[in-house]
């Protein structure tokens, strides 16, 4: 396993080791060991899986509180995943970090708590795994804005398919200091 640190201190890209012959392939998708020997020891509560069709832009969503690590991965397809630190007095405050997952480089991406989510979906159907660490809370459900100019997020689309509470998304210098995470060194 390859553990790569994206420019958000605790994002990751974790790249499994893949076994192939004539049959086909087998890898690791999550082995807590493994992790563990890179400082990361998640404790997961839910998994989740969505399918999107090309364009479909999903976030930036996160959860204040009750906050959510994420370890998400593509089964099938290919998406361009992103993680926004949102956490109010963090030194990359309002920065993010991209990373292409696909079921072809197998790669998955650690979000860790405090950061928002979101990606869009680059092939005609992809397939999209979240392991989350905590469950999902309703009263805690919040999201961003994914063309908010204060982030200037280079997505790869500039008219992606939204749900109607994507679209209406504040943007982050809207959102109430008390419904973001705070930022614990």
């Amino acid at each position: 396993m390859k553990v790569t640190e994206t420019r958000l201190p605790g994002c990751v890209v974790v790249e499994p080791r893949v076994f192939g012959d004539d049959r086909g392939s087998f890898f690791e998708s999550f082995n807590l060991d493994r992790l563990a020997e890179h400082g990361l020891a998640p404790r997961f509560v839910q998994g989740n899986v969505s399918s999107s069709q090309r364009g479909v832009l999903r976030g930036l969503h996160y959860q204040w509180p009750n906050p959510q690590g994420k370890y998400v991965s593509v089964v099938e397809g290919e998406v361009w995943d992103v993680a926004v630190d949102i956490r109010r007095g963090s030194p990359t405050y309002g920065q993010w970090a991209a990373v292409e997952l696909s079921a072809e480089n197998r790669r998955h991406f650690w979000i860790p708590e405090g950061f928002a989510h979101g990606f869009v979906a680059l092939s005609e159907r992809a397939v999209f795994t979240y392991l989350c660490t905590a469950t999902y809370d309703p009263a805690a459900d919040a999201n961003i804005r994914w063309d908010d100019p204060q982030l200037a997020i280079d997505w790869p689309v500039t008219d992606p398919l939204l749900s109607p509470k994507d679209a209406a998304a504040p943007l982050l210098s809207a959102i109430e200091p008390g419904r973001l995470p705070v930022y614990q060194p």
